[in-house]
């Protein structure tokens, strides 16, 4: 029994220090996304140890620590997404109806043919902006339907898994449709008007994850998270970031945007809201996401259900409480990440003067 305790805790200390070496080779990047199933791993392993080793040896103590480690490690980055967690957005208190935002973000995975699933939702729930991921020509057909509702739009057809679409209820203005670090990767990047007349920075990003099939390495999507993060960071705009980011809510690369764009995260302190994959119930990670600044507080968020996509929609209502809501704080890079995010920039020779700054 020794010899497979001592391989399972090689295994998790593997787990656990790789992520630590900021190499940006998909594999490495890619152990930032199970660290709930690696924590639930450590924990049992902890159990087994303390079951079955005797604990008055020094190798069973020694297995005992790394893994008791290696747990309190990986729990430390999972815990800020439980009701645990302090809440880093306040709910709102405000029902005005002009100060509401909404916005349903979906991966709607290009080759299922469910859109009426969507089209549902939406008239369900009735939100101020639609924003569409892998959406191509056809769905762009069936989903023009919701234009009498929502005549605002930005649509950019794509049929290579990064087509993307915009639809609101909102005047939607500057519109700009860029490919920052790679041609067919676009994003979509607009000034929306609010009912209150206040005007209201929106980028909708979908950056290709690191993968064996696509990017082999995670740079590309690195980048492009950074040099939005630091196009908005001295903005005094109302900002809104939404999209799939093919990154997980917990990551090193997400939080490092987080820190330099000073955005908070509704999801603190109320769960992770994991919308991919819908097949795999234990294999499933928040890869979508929402950002604002501090201009806003929260009325709801939830995940919806399923479209037949391998990807759950968001839903994420705000409440444009400025400046009420301004003495919300995020995270705070210090002087080493700032140094990072210049090099993952540095590296794809991009800048965030490429970002477009709508509504400025």
């Amino acid at each position: 029994m020794l010899p497979i305790l001592v391989t399972c805790t090689l295994l998790i200390l593997m787990f656990t220090l790789l992520p630590l070496w900021r190499h940006p080779h998909w594999f490495i990047r890619g152990m930032d996304f199970p660290r709930l199933q690696f924590m639930l791993f450590a924990a049992a392993l902890l159990i087994a140890h303390l079951l079955l080793l005797d604990r008055d040896t020094i190798s069973a103590q020694v297995l005992i620590f790394a893994t008791m480690v290696c747990l309190v490690w990986q729990l430390w980055w999972i815990l800020p997404f439980t009701f645990l967690w302090r809440k880093e957005v306040k709910a709102s208190s405000d029902s005005s109806p002009e100060k509401q935002l909404s916005i349903l973000t979906s991966n709607v995975f290009t080759p299922n043919r469910n859109a009426a699933a969507l089209i549902d939702l939406v008239k369900r729930h009735k939100p101020d902006v639609l924003v569409t991921l892998e959406s191509d020509q056809w769905w762009q057909d069936q989903l023009d339907v919701l234009e009498t509702d929502m005549p605002y739009s930005v649509k950019c057809p794509l049929d290579n898994l990064y087509g993307m679409h915009v639809y609101s209820r909102l005047p939607l203005d500057e519109q700009k449709v860029c490919y920052f670090v790679e041609q067919g990767v676009p994003s979509i990047h607009v000034s929306l008007t609010l009912r209150t007349g206040d005007k209201v920075r929106a980028h909708f990003l979908h950056p290709a994850p690191p993968s064996p099939t696509e990017n082999v390495e995670s740079t590309e999507r690195d980048a492009e998270l950074v040099i939005v993060a630091r196009s908005v960071a001295k903005s005094d705009q109302p900002v809104i970031v939404t999209g799939d980011l093919n990154d997980v809510a917990w990551s090193a690369t997400t939080r490092l945007f987080r820190k330099i764009s000073g955005l908070l995260d509704p999801r603190v302190g109320r769960g992770a809201f994991n919308t991919f994959h819908v097949g795999y119930l234990f294999a499933r990670w928040p890869l979508d996401h929402l950002f604002h600044s501090s201009h806003f507080t929260l009325r709801d968020i939830q995940r919806l259900p399923s479209i037949d996509s391998d990807h759950f929609p968001l839903l994420t209502r705000l409440s444009f409480t400025s400046p009420q809501g301004s003495n919300q704080e995020g995270i705070k890079a210090d002087a080493e990440e700032r140094d990072w995010s210049k090099e993952i920039t540095e590296q794809q020779n991009v800048s965030k003067n490429d970002v477009p700054t709508p509504a400025e």
